[in-house]
């Protein structure tokens, strides 16, 4: 293990002084912690176990470690600039072990340095002992069951790849499929992935259109494919073919060569109720009454989810994404019967949708963006579509939005400068109704249509709120206004009266909270990024919110909304109503424990809220 050259040093401590918990360290210390590491590589596969270690803190400087325990299960997973004490982690959990799922370079700090270190600075000894983020941030990465959704793809694709030229027919390439028995083929030219062809893209652009045979294959692929790594999982594989709409993935290694192929079927073998299978049962239903069948299974669907590990982000993601099908259906239902549209629309979803945030119980938020060449006689086309659509959703198990936020209101059905002058008023005088508005509206993605209408429109909205104090004030206040649910001595406070009385509201108490945190943060400092991983990503990497703070609200998020997927999980299985509000009595210590600590880390960051953008307002 060598030691680190003088030349390095320099380097080293500008790594240190970006890396939690060191970067409070002062220029002389950073220095000295600098000479006390060695440099140690591990190549991938790697395992470390405290038998067979030197004990002491080891800081990836690059690649990526897993921290398993002796039955293989996923602790915990860490990337650039995090670290670990494996012989610590065993007085609290023994039999863990590290395995290196990338080639690593490692700053590794003996122990007795590392025990020195703590006892000078209390920041760090809390850091690693019991700092109150770094317990949040366990809880949010903690799992209780092995999930087949963090199953490696390296364990389940094909590694027996049929490949083509570009310059062999489509019926040269169809008979090398059908020898095979394969249902796609790579199409390679010196070592280099060109495109892809699939028995679906034979039957629909060459069966279908009568193309000739003899044509090359280069004419019908899809070009450009998009890969993912072997060392992905089955969540992200199946998110990709969701999105994107398809059932094939070639799969590459860290060093970008190919190394097996992933299709649906693979998916499905491993999986039960896969939500590819979902979304594409969806497209194939005729009917309001098909797509309500399918809506009918996710309570049951996400319960079984949840209890085979998935984590809240990802059940979330997967039924926004079903949410996004079911919608997508019904628009094409109803294009099917009134005809082509007249003019380029975009549907957007808002909220939660927009976000990718979806759970259960959601009802609708969206909206129609007209293109400006609409005509006055095209307007009855599109409010037709409009019930069309928004009465199947709630057919569908969307219910109506109480506040009417639907395309069916003419207000939410407008031509592209329509919607700017209504974006100009809310920012122009922010009315605490505007406000409430724009919490929802400034969420939007598109669903169905032109993206580049969207995109224009989200361009203003960023722009028009970027530079404007008073309406980023009055976002400001309107955060400000719902505290977290945490009163003196880290009591809870939960509803008064009514039926939810003596429970926790988890949805508007405590994660919207951090969903206005980071809109007001990225509207004030022109980020597009929307769902709230995204923004709070982006704003950490812009240094908007310092490492510790962004990484402690995506933390408090990933608390909340585990505990509020598992609270509706269980009311599923109970057969009782699904709702956001839980009794805190009936609380694990150890879920209060947690929760405790994200609602004071979203406390903190509503103080830095007041701070940055009401100034001399404090709480």
């Amino acid at each position: 293990m060598p030691a680190i050259s003088s030349n390095d040093l320099r380097l080293i401590t500008d790594f240190l002084s970006e890396s939690l918990p060191f970067d409070e360290l002062e220029f002389e210390d950073l220095d000295r912690l600098a000479t006390q590491l060695v440099i140690q590589y591990h190549r991938r596969g790697d395992h470390l176990d405290t038998d067979h270690c030197t004990p002491g803190l080891r800081i990836l400087r690059s690649g990526a470690v897993e921290l398993v325990d002796n039955q293989k299960e996923l602790i915990e997973r860490l990337a650039e600039s995090e670290s670990f004490n494996l012989h610590g982690i065993n007085e609290e959990r023994p039999g863990v072990g590290a395995e290196f799922i990338e080639d690593s370079l490692v700053y590794f700090l003996p122990m007795a340095d590392y025990q020195a270190l703590r006892q000078q600075h209390r920041h760090i000894d809390r850091y690693f002992h019991s700092q109150r983020g770094r317990r949040v941030r366990r809880a949010a990465r903690q799992t209780s069951a092995p999930s087949y959704l963090t199953r490696r793809l390296s364990t389940l694709m094909s590694s027996k790849l049929v490949s083509v030229r570009p310059d062999n027919t489509i019926q040269e390439t169809a008979l090398v499929m059908g020898q095979k028995r394969v249902s796609c083929a790579l199409v390679i030219d010196d070592e280099e992935l060109l495109g892809i062809i699939t028995d679906r893209d034979l039957r629909s652009r060459v069966v279908a259109r009568n193309f000739a045979f003899n044509r090359l294959v280069s004419e019908v692929m899809t070009p450009s494919p998009q890969c993912m790594l072997d060392s992905d999982n089955v969540f992200d594989a199946t998110l990709f073919m969701t999105e994107k709409g398809i059932h094939h993935i070639p799969i590459e290694n860290n060093q970008q060569q190919l190394v097996g192929i992933v299709t649906a079927s693979d998916l499905m073998l491993v999986r039960q109720n896969d939500p590819v299978y979902l979304v594409t049962h969806v497209k194939r239903q005729n009917s309001v009454q098909g797509l309500a069948q399918i809506c009918q299974q996710l309570p049951q669907l996400m319960s079984q989810w949840i209890g085979s590990g998935g984590r809240a982000h990802q059940v979330s993601r997967i039924l926004t994404a079903i949410s996004d099908g079911v919608t997508r259906r019904l628009i094409d239902m109803a294009i099917d019967e009134l005809g082509p549209p007249p003019v380029s629309f975009a549907w957007m979803g808002f909220g939660s949708q927009g976000r990718g945030e979806q759970l259960l119980g959601a009802d609708q938020d969206n909206g129609l963006l007209l293109s400006d060449s609409v005509k006055p006689e095209h307007a009855s086309y599109f409010e037709t579509l409009a019930h069309r659509v928004c009465d199947g959703l709630n057919t569908c198990g969307y219910p109506y939005c109480h506040g009417k936020v639907m395309a069916t209101t003419d207000q939410w059905r407008q031509p592209l400068r329509g919607w700017k002058d209504t974006v100009n008023s809310w920012t122009k005088a922010p009315t605490k109704d505007a406000v409430m508005r724009v919490s929802i509206f400034f969420d939007v993605r598109c669903i169905y249509g032109d993206p580049h209408l969207v995109d224009e429109l989200q361009d203003h909205m960023l722009e028009r709120s970027q530079s404007n104090s008073i309406f980023i004030a009055a976002l400001a206040e309107n955060v400000l206004d719902a505290p977290a649910p945490l009163g003196l001595f880290r009591q809870f406070v939960v509803e008064r009266s009514g039926e939810h009385r003596s429970h926790l509201d988890l949805k508007t108490r405590a994660v919207a909270i951090i969903v206005d945190i980071a809109r007001i943060h990225a509207l004030a400092n022109g980020i597009k990024a929307i769902n709230t991983h995204a923004r709070l990503k982006e704003l950490m990497q812009t240094k908007v919110l310092a490492i510790s703070d962004a990484r402690n609200l995506q933390d408090a998020w990933n608390v909340i909304m585990q505990i509020r997927c598992e609270h509706q999980a269980e009311q599923v299985e109970k057969g009782d109503d699904v709702s956001n509000y839980i009794n805190p009595d009936r609380m694990s210590k150890l879920v209060k424990r947690q929760l405790r600590d994200a609602f004071s880390v979203i406390s903190d960051a509503e103080q830095g809220v007041s701070q940055r953008y009401r100034p001399g307002l404090g709480r």
